[in-house]
Order: structure tokens, then sequence, then C-alpha cells
């Protein structure tokens, strides 16, 4: 390094640690890259920057990496700890100076022909200053949007305007020793290595900043002037009540209710100022498997976030992440009902996009917004929306609409220049701010409109929100999916553009359904979850504190020991800790008798616990079968377990989302036996499977996972008892006394869940009923009692409490 650098680095020192907060990705560069702190590096950066250097050795300095202002010694010779591609511009000429980079990677590759036992980690470092996406026409603005290597004038604004949104981006390293054994000579294995490398950082540039604006011309002349919307305009404009120059303009004016203003000045600024909220309310945010979503960046994959949805905080939420994780931000798929001002402009500015309820008989809309979404697709931005249509009133995930899905599908037939990939999003939270108003809502009131006053009065109100969630699926790649589904599809799509294949629907619904299995496969274990199942499981919804840290930690080491996916995540905490942490959040009611501490829930807000609790329930559906028969049988084989999860896993499935097929959960079943008999929790004599003695320590611990999925079964239970009263019933009568029966039973017995008698969540059983043949059909449509469902009431009916079955069967239905 000469001493003109040398002098620079000190000089502009204090300044860029004054001026700069860099932020890395990712955040563990040896669990995710595989780099080797203790191996000699040398980073390569795109450009000469003194700035970008500086940067970089703020990071690596944090991070306990070798420091790229250094030399690194092999054998006899000296090398820098930083390589550039390329010289900044001058100030006045334009045009790239290459730097002796090749010379030296020529060098290095002939020392290690002559000591092949030495290994370099060559590490591509790009740095970005600011996320603003290229223009279609430039303006004064551009003069601070970082460039591939601005001259030192344009660096100077850019270090001053930009200097706390830097993000310093590490790649995988390359083997020097794997590359100097190619074939070639070193010169050519040097330029294949600084041919590959610009490649690489364009890729990571297009991944951060995304493809260039669209001027608001440009998106008129796109969708309006696509076949699809002409040939709507053209029917509509023959109607009695339209002309073609007002369907031309109820067109453009829907691209302009629809489309997205993006501005990534407000997204930075949203970014200072959602981490200031999340700082407020939030203990932290946990995020996994985010290196899938880059990896399909650095392969120019087309993406589409598709997330469960808990909160109107999912919106910012998931984009905060995904902007942290050095990803460019998503254009938003947001109800109608969030564009108000001024909220909706804000959104609008920050990449939502608005979608109104129902498209239901308006051909031009449904032509425009079509069109708007393919656009999307094939200028390369990702899109983010929401499978179930709205927020989640129980904490369960609601059937998908497969609206979206659908124009998906229909984008990449008609011909996306890029693979698509869906990635399943799993949001979870220890506090949800709407979870009183979700109750209000399911016990029939209306939904409030969104307001200005609405949003300030929530905002006002968060704090102490514990911890949020972000578990990013595994991705399903659309193209392959496609291929795999439907072999022959380019053979049998209509003539007519404007018309659906045949396969599309069914499809589609496969599709969705494989979404939201992959959602909440990626499930997030939390403490207020956890806690929640264990004290709506309790007699009177009332534990001692060593009861429920007991209880936290054998539900732990169970889920631990016998994972439900490799995609959930489980804290690494110990009990004591998450029951530490959950109370720190106010939400239960800690009282002490003499005897030690006495955890419930807060006066009247038991029921909000179901929230949490559900969240998580898929997880110990399996575990809760196993546990229910036990303790109702008091002793059974494992085979009878296997063969009752065989019969009710079809119907839980559908209705909880879990992830495996029937063979799996057997499978998964026996596993989970083996595990609690090894942790007490269980007790096996010969071939018979018992519950703890009353007086083991574990025993508290069984009987409450004995009881989670109590009101599950009793739900199934009243289903089945109509039916085999009635004999003979039309759904939508069984749906409606159905639910009457379980309103009633709630009232009786305090079932704390609002979905006890949710009609979706019935109708839901119901059809899995019918299409796992436990019921019969009438040729009239209507359900008929059978043998099947006789033998699936009396497994059923043997789990549930006594008092319900004693009910049941003394209700008087007419």
């Amino acid at each position: 390094m000469s001493w003109m650098r040398r002098a620079l680095l000190s000089v502009f020192h204090y300044p860029v640690k004054w001026l700069v907060k860099p932020h890395t990705i990712p955040l563990n560069v040896e669990s995710e890259l595989g780099i080797d702190k203790n191996r000699p590096i040398i980073y390569l950066l795109p450009s000469n920057s003194v700035t970008d250097q500086l940067a970089l050795r703020m990071v690596t300095r944090r991070m306990g990496l070798p420091d790229p202002t250094d030399l690194l010694t092999l054998g006899q010779h000296e090398y820098p700890t930083c390589l550039f591609l390329r010289k900044t511009q001058r100030v006045i000429t334009r045009g790239e100076v290459k730097t002796d980079i090749e010379e030296v990677f020529t060098d290095l590759f002939h020392t290690h022909r002559e000591n092949p036992l030495l290994d370099v980690q060559v590490v591509p470092v790009f740095i970005s200053w600011g996320r603003a996406p290229g223009k279609g026409t430039p303006g004064l603005s551009d003069l601070i949007v970082d460039v591939a290597a601005p001259s030192w004038l344009r660096k100077l604004f850019i270090v001053m305007f930009l200097g706390r949104d830097n993000f310093v981006n590490f790649s995988k390293a390359v083997s020097s020793n794997a590359m100097a054994t190619q074939h070639g000579s070193d010169k050519s294995i040097a330029h294949k290595l600084v041919r590959v490398a610009r490649t690489h950082f364009q890729r990571k540039r297009q991944s951060l900043t995304g493809p260039t604006l669209l001027e608001r011309e440009a998106l008129y002349n796109a969708v309006l002037g696509s076949a699809g919307v002409k040939r709507a305009i053209h029917e509509q404009g023959k109607s009695k009540k339209s002309t073609p120059e007002k369907a031309r303009q109820d067109a453009q004016n829907y691209i302009n209710e629809i489309a997205a203003d993006y501005r990534e000045g407000l997204v930075r600024f949203g970014d200072r100022l959602l981490t200031r909220i999340w700082n407020k309310i939030y203990n932290g945010i946990g995020v996994a498997h985010s290196d899938r979503v880059r990896e399909l960046a650095r392969n120019g994959h087309e993406i589409i976030y598709v997330p469960c949805h808990r909160s109107h905080m999912d919106y910012l939420l998931l984009t905060y992440v995904i902007y942290h994780e050095g990803l460019v931000t998503p254009h938003i798929a947001a109800g109608i009902n969030l564009n108000f001002w001024p909220v909706g402009k804000i959104f609008r500015r920050g990449g939502a996009f608005f979608i109104r309820r129902s498209f239901a008989g308006n051909k031009v809309y449904t032509a425009v917004f079509r069109e708007y979404l393919e656009l999307l697709f094939n200028k390369g931005y990702s899109v983010k929306y929401y499978p179930e249509g709205g927020r989640s009133r129980t904490g369960r995930l609601i059937p998908p609409k497969t609206g979206m899905l659908a124009m998906t599908m229909q984008a990449l037939v008609k011909g996306v220049h890029r693979p698509v990939s869906i990635v399943p999003v799993y949001i979870g939270y220890e506090n949800v701010m709407e979870v009183k108003s979700y109750l209000n809502e399911l016990k029939g009131s209306t939904k409030k409109k969104e307001s200005t006053w609405q949003v300030f009065s929530a905002i006002r109100k968060l704090k102490n929100y514990g911890y949020g969630y972000v578990n990013f699926g595994a991705p399903i790649h659309l193209n392959q999916y496609l291929e795999k589904q439907i072999p022959d599809w380019r053979e049998t799509l209509p003539k007519d553009p404007d018309k659906k294949p045949t396969w599309l629907t069914p499809m589609v619904n496969d599709l969705a359904n494989e979404v939201m299995l992959r959602i909440n496969r990626s499930a997030a274990i939390n403490g207020m979850a956890l806690s929640a199942l264990c004290l709506l499981s309790a007699k009177n919804k009332t534990m001692s504190e060593s009861e429920l840290t007991h209880a936290l930690g054998n539900f732990l080491n169970l889920l631990r020991n016998v994972p439900f996916s490799n995609d959930a995540t489980i804290p690494d905490d110990s009990a004591e800790e998450m029951l530490s942490h959950v109370l720190s959040l106010n939400r239960f009611s800690v009282t002490d008798d003499g005897y030690g501490k006495l955890i419930q829930p807060q006066k009247d807000a038991a029921v909000f616990l179901t929230y949490y609790r559900n969240n998580i329930l898929h997880l110990f559906a399996l575990p809760g079968i196993a546990m229910a028969a036990v303790f109702a049988h008091k002793s059974c084989p494992r085979d009878y377990i296997l063969r009752l999860v065989a019969a009710l896993y079809p119907l839980l499935q559908r209705e909880l989302f879990i992830h495996m097929t029937q063979d799996e959960a057997l499978a998964y079943t026996d596993r989970l036996i083996s595990q609690m008999v090894e942790q007490g929790l269980v007790r096996q004599e010969a071939e018979c499977l018992l519950p703890p003695e009353a007086n083991a320590k574990t025993f508290h611990s069984a009987w409450l996972l004995s009881r989670c999925m109590q009101e599950t079964f009793q739900r199934y239970a009243v289903v089945l008892t109509i039916i085999e009263k009635e004999r003979e019933i039309s759904r939508g009568e069984l749906e409606r006394t159905s639910r009457k029966v379980a309103e009633r039973l709630s009232t009786l017995y305090g079932m704390s869940s609002p979905e006890f008698y949710d009609k979706n969540v019935l109708s839901s059983f119901i059809n899995a009923l019918r299409e796992n043949h436990w019921l019969d059909s009438t040729s009239d449509g209507a359900l008929k009692y059978c043998e099947e469902s006789a033998a699936l009431r009396q497994d059923i009916t043997a789990l549930v409490w006594p008092e319900i079955v004693q009910h049941l069967e003394n209700v008087e239905l007419h």
C-alpha cells in the first residue's frame, strides 16, 4: 500500500466514523457463508474507494475478521488484503479505469503452484450507499445516487447524505487454491475470476436496488397498450352504458387507483422511523432462513413473498426485514380499505399497490390489474401478497383465497422472462395489537373502517410487545412446479388468451394449499404462545410458577428432540428465562399465596390467549392426540394410538395445515411417543402406554398435553353427534346447528376459544369429513350418517370429557 493511500485512510478515518453507519449482510458470515476467520482472507471490492475500504474496516473489526487495510504475507510474498476491480471515475472525464487486479491474482496463483498448501479465501464484498433504483429520467437528486465507481467529488456528497444507509454485503468465499488448480494459465484463470466478479457485483446491485423505476407515462402505455386491456375496453365501449372514450378513461383511472408510486427516499426515512418504533415496542425481531431468499436473488429469480396475515403490522415488519436482509423491498398488494388519507399515499410511495375486494363483473378493472401484475413480474419487481385475503381473527391460518395466485400462474404461462419463485413467510408476534378487536368481530360486531385516527391511536398505545418473528419458508419454484403438475401445459393452452386453461383452477388450489403448509412448517415457537397453550389447558387457567416452568421445559425438550420440521424455530432460552421474559410483558396476573407465585390470565383476558396458542397449535396436534388417548384409556397399546392418528390426521391436516403426509405423520408420532417415554411423560409397560404416576414431576406436564386439543375433539364430537341424531341433513343446516350447539357448550363449560363455534372452522371440518369419505352423500347433495362416521364418532367421544359427551347425548336439536 502506497504512502498516499495510508495518508488518505488516516485523514478520513474519523470523518467516516462519524458519518457512516454500516449495516452488515448477512449478520453471521461464518454460519451462512462458511467464511473462516482464522484462514487468510483477501477482500474483493468493486471500486477503489477509500470510504468503501474504511466502511469495510469498521465492519470487519466489529466481526473479528482480518483488517482490510493490512498486508497479507504468503511465503516470500506480500499481498494487499483489499483488491479492487476498477478505479474511481475522474471528476471531468468519464469511463472505467481498470486496476492491476489481474496481475495480482496471476502472481497469487503462481505462488500457489510454488506452495500447494496455501489457501486464501477471496471474499467478494459489495458496498452500497443507499438503495435508490435507477430512473428513466435523471434529475438533480441523482447526484447522491450510488453508481458503479463515482468520482471522489460525487462520493463526498454520497457519504454526507447516505452515510447512515451504508450496506456491506459479503458473499461466499472463493478458494484461491481451488482456482489455481483449474485448467489454463495463471493469467487466464485470473482473467476469468475478474470477469465472474464483475457479473456477480452487477447482480448484487440489482438485488439491492431492484429494476429501473417506471415513469407514469410508460406505465400507462404498457398497461393500456396491452392486448387484454384493449379487448376489455372495446367490449365495455360497445355497451349501452359506456363509450370507448369513457372505457379508456376508466382504465386509466383504475391504473391510478391500483399502481404503486415507489420512492426510495420515503423507504429510507421509513427505515429510520421504524427502527425507532421497533426499539420502543419490541425486544427484538427474530429472522430465520433469509439466506434462501438471497440465494434466489443471486440466481436472478422473480421473488413473490406470500406471508400469513396476523396484523396490519405485517406490512411494515416484513418489508423492514427484507430491506435489512439486503434485498430490494417488494411491491405490496394491499386492500383498498387502506387507501385513505394520508396513510394510503404513504403506503403507495412505500411500494403498496391497492386491490379491490372483488373484481366481479368489471372486466376492465380485471384486465388492468392483471396486466399491471404481469408488468411488475416482467420488469423484475419483487411482489408481496397475502393468500388468506385478510387478517386471521383466530390466530390460525385461514383457508387461502386463490385469486392472486391464479393471476401469478396466468402471467407465468403467458411468459415471464425470468424464473419465478414463491417464498412462503411465517410471521409471528408475542403480542398483536388488534387482538381485542378481533374478538369483538368474531362475536358479531361490525368491523371498524380504517382511519387516520385509528392508526395514530394504535401507534400511541404500542409498548412492550416482546419479540416479532419472520421465518422464510422453503421456496416453491413455479416453473418447476408447473412442469411437474402439468407436463403438457403448453399443448393444452386455449386459443383465447383471456380464457383460463381447464387445469388452472385445480392446480392453483393445490399450489395454495402447498403454500399454507410451508408457512405453518416454518412456525416460530415463542414464550407467549407456549405459556398460553399451558395456561389454557390448566383446569382453572391458573398454574404455579414451578408447574409452568416445568411444563415449558418439558415441551421445549420434546420439540427440540423431535423437531416438527427443519424450518420451525425454537428459542435457545431455558424454561426459566422464557417464563421470566413472558412475565415481563405484563400480560399475566401474578399473585403470591404464601406458597409461591400463581400465574393466570388477567381478568377477562383468557380468550385473548387463544390467539397466541393457535399460532402454534398445529405443532402440538399429534402429541396432543397421543397423550389424550393415554389419559382417556388409562392404558393403551402404541398401535392403537397410531391407528387413531391415521384416522384423525386427514381432518387435522386440513384444519391446521400440517405439512406431513400421512405416512410421515405416523412415523413422527412414533418418534414422539418414544421421546415422551424417555422424558417420563408416558410410562411403558410391556406393549402398553400409561400416564405417569400421579406423584411424578412430569405428571402435570403430561396432563396439560392431554388437554391441549380438547376443544378440537369437542367440536368434532358436536358435528358427528348431530349427524348421528339427524341421520340425513343438508350441509347448510349441519353448519348452522353445529354452531348453535357449540355456542351453547361454550357458554355452559367456559370454552375460551372463539373459533370453537366459528363458521369457517366448522365448514372446513365438514368439508374434510366429506372428502375423506367419513360421510355419505344423497342424490340431492345432503349428508348422510354411515358406519364410518359412527366409528369415527366412537373414537373421538372416547377422548372428550365425559360431561361434554353426556350433554351432547341429551341435547334437543328441535
